[in-house]
């Protein structure tokens, strides 16, 4: 799924260590969609992701992410986890006009009916 829009949350980051042993950390982002009637999401990087995406309040983004639910003691709980974001590029995907039909040929060009020799 992509999603774009603008940063305008950075929620503070979070960390720990699993189960095995191994560290882990997590930073949350909200993102207001450019929609007639925008919509904030939030959404999370984990581990080496988030230096890679190095996001900042205001970016134009274009985040590809996944959606998952998942239970636990009766509640349902949803990620969306982005796996690829592309910075100024939001809005991008409509912008430019698509190209002319391959069927498409233009009028032909107006008959010279000027006498003069220059």
């Amino acid at each position: 799924m992509d999603i774009s829009g603008n940063i305008t949350h950075i929620l503070p980051p979070t960390g720990g260590t699993s189960k095995t042993g191994s560290a882990w950390r997590k930073q949350e982002y909200v993102l207001e969609t450019k929609d007639q009637y925008p919509k904030k999401i939030c959404f999370n990087a984990w581990g080496d992701k988030i230096d890679q995406f190095d996001l900042q309040i205001g970016d134009e983004v274009v985040v590809s992410a996944d959606v998952e639910s998942r239970e636990y003691q009766g509640k349902w709980y949803t990620e969306v986890k982005a796996w690829k974001v592309v910075k100024g590029a939001a809005g991008s995907a409509g912008s430019t006009p698509p190209p002319p039909a391959a069927d498409y040929m233009p009028p032909p060009p107006e008959p010279d009916t000027d006498d003069l020799p220059f």
